[in-house]
């Protein structure tokens, strides 16, 4: 048996192996946390989510309406504390859903840690609780700053006892956590990456204070409590590098207000001026 080359077949071998060069997967790494872009359009993702969110809330209640038999005009909702409370609701959840999954699938890190959501020992969770209701009854014993009004908006929604238990649920249960999310957790970030751990501290009380000033509107001594309580809650954020102080103190300290109001106003049934500092 005679084995003959083939000339037609001599790179046969080489053929089939291949070319034996490494496939390297190239990774593109996450983009750039905090820049000054995301922050714009955070601006209009918010802007547009108020929009949507009133649409949804208000052609919710056109549909609902007669099923239910909901009698409050439309063009009185707008003072409606349950209505109100549904819209900023549903704005909040429409925010949180964006910001979610814009740190997620964009930035690629984890939601909570990007934010700063650092777990504290039992000791520490103690101390901060503490220290929130402590605020709210420093805040409630500080004299006038500016000559009392007796009547500003948020008062007024407090018409009835089903309204004021549906705020104080809101007051414990919502705004701690957005509020937080928003100002010491996604607001901070961006300003003290660009501004400094000042500019963030003082931006972030003043733009908390500025979210409640429709509120109280006309009573500027309630307005400068607020910016007092906003300033201490981003003097502890900007502290301890971390989010979860901030928020225990917000709880602590909405939930005492709402606790002595409870109490004061025989279960809501009596309503008095003044004591309305918190949120």
């Amino acid at each position: 048996m005679t084995l003959q080359w083939d000339p037609e077949h001599k790179d046969f071998s080489n053929n089939l192996a291949g070319p034996q060069q490494p496939i390297e997967e190239v990774l593109k790494p996450p983009p750039e946390q905090w820049r000054l872009r995301d922050l714009l359009i955070f601006i209009v993702v918010g802007f547009l989510a108020l929009l949507a969110a009133n649409l949804t809330v208000f052609v919710g209640y056109a549909v609902l309406a007669p099923a239910l038999h909901w009698t409050t005009p439309i063009l009185k909702l707008q003072t409606n504390a349950v209505f109100l409370l549904v819209l900023q609701l549903v704005w909040y959840l429409l925010l949180l859903a964006y910001i979610y999954f814009f740190i997620t699938l964009y930035y690629k890190a984890s939601f909570l840690s990007a934010l700063k959501w650092r777990r504290l020992s039992g000791h520490n969770v103690l101390r901060y609780l503490l220290g929130g209701a402590a605020l709210s009854l420093v805040v409630m014993i500080v004299p006038p700053l500016l000559p009392e009004k007796h009547s500003f908006p948020l008062e007024k929604m407090f018409n009835s006892p089903a309204s004021a238990y549906a705020i104080a649920a809101f007051a414990v249960l919502i705004a701690p956590f957005m509020e937080e999310l928003l100002f010491r957790g996604l607001l901070f970030a961006f300003f003290e990456k660009h501004g400094g751990l000042t500019f963030a501290v003082v931006s972030t009380a003043l733009l908390f204070a500025g979210l409640h000033i429709p509120e109280y509107w006309g009573a500027w001594n309630h307005v400068i409590m607020i910016l007092i309580v906003g300033l201490t809650f981003s003097i502890v954020r900007g502290m301890t590098g971390s989010l979860t102080p901030s928020f225990l103190l917000h709880l602590a300290y909405n939930g005492t207000l709402m606790l002595l109001l409870f109490l004061q106003t025989q279960h809501f049934h009596r309503m008095p001026a003044g004591l309305l500092l918190f949120r």
